[in-house]
């Protein structure tokens, strides 16, 4: 205990160390966490307004809205404020708090792509019996059951993280608190601890790919059998917007968590961490949401009854 209390705060080394970048990184990531909070903000509220969108996809895309929101705010501001005035010293209890909840929210989010996935099975395979299989009980459980999972799953990479000893450097060569680059500092043996993030990471990545990936077999089988080309067109857009933003999301963390440390260079995790730590957040509504004519629909009605209560 008194080896692993003498690291009091850790130093965050950031994206780069060029005084010429700060200010142009700043406004960048400024102008995507405002996208990031209006987005997801607004898809949550129209969700909320038109009961036209009370429905599972939607419940479970104002679900990943939350999620985007809550684990880019872990993030983001921190590193908004090491850009602006130099801030890049982070204390222990706040480094914990920051890896717990971007590895809850990050992992919650995981598990409810592999839930939307589901819910596209239901529709497009089974579309007679949709309303008696995602009733409200079973959307209500797969989303409990997806916080439960993120937050067990954070304990778990944070409690053993934050049991090792850091005795050594105090300095964080990424922008935020990620597991990989806090668990290199500790002077303690970290071998159990790194086959305990490769393999807990995989069983969540693995599961809830392989439910996707179930789910979409059985959905393109349906696809291809279809006859009707308005039919066909409708579940391939609904697939394509959710595969794109499961690639890019599933790709960055295997890619990040299932490498050997041996091969792992922090430049490339900070470049691949900026894609799911901001970026991804802020296209989530777009691929979602914004292409959805329901969507635009309701935003259409949102914004005249605004105008109207305003004129009135």
């Amino acid at each position: 205990m008194d080896n692993r209390t003498e690291v009091m705060q850790f130093i965050l080394l950031g994206l780069t160390s060029d005084p010429e970048l700060q200010v142009p990184l700043f406004i960048v990531f400024t102008l995507i966490y405002l996208i990031t909070l209006v987005g997801n903000l607004g898809m949550m509220a129209l969700i909320l307004l038109d009961s036209r969108l009370h429905t599972p996809m939607y419940f479970f895309l104002s679900n990943l809205s939350l999620v985007d929101l809550c684990y880019s705010t872990a993030v983001t501001p921190k590193v908004m404020a090491g850009l602006l005035i130099r801030d890049k010293v982070i204390s222990y209890n706040a480094c914990a708090s920051q890896m717990f909840f971007f590895a809850a929210f990050a992992t919650v989010e995981s598990y409810l792509l592999a839930s939307m996935a589901y819910d596209r099975y239901a529709a497009v395979c089974k579309p007679l019996h949709y309303t008696t299989t995602m009733t409200t009980g079973v959307c209500a459980c797969l989303a409990i059951g997806s916080y439960t999972c993120g937050f067990l799953n954070a304990s778990i990479h944070t409690g053993d993280t934050f049991s090792l000893s850091f005795c050594m450097s105090n300095v964080i060569h990424h922008f935020f608190c990620d597991v990989p680059a806090v668990m290199v500092l500790s002077c303690s043996d970290r071998r159990v601890s790194e086959l305990v993030l490769v393999y807990v990471v995989s069983f969540n990545s693995f599961f809830a790919l392989m439910v996707i990936l179930i789910s979409y077999i059985f959905i393109f089988i349906t696809i291809l059998k279809m006859h009707s080309s308005t039919g066909y067109q409708k579940a391939l857009s609904t697939c394509a917007s959710h595969l794109s933003a499961v690639s890019i999301f599933y790709g960055t963390v295997i890619f990040m968590y299932l490498q050997p440390s041996s091969s792992r260079s922090m430049d490339t995790d900070k470049m691949a961490s900026v894609f799911y730590t901001m970026v991804i957040p802020m296209l989530n509504p777009v691929v979602y949401s914004l292409r959805n004519k329901e969507v635009k629909s309701a935003f259409i009605k949102v914004v005249s009854e605004t105008k109207l209560s305003l004129r009135l």
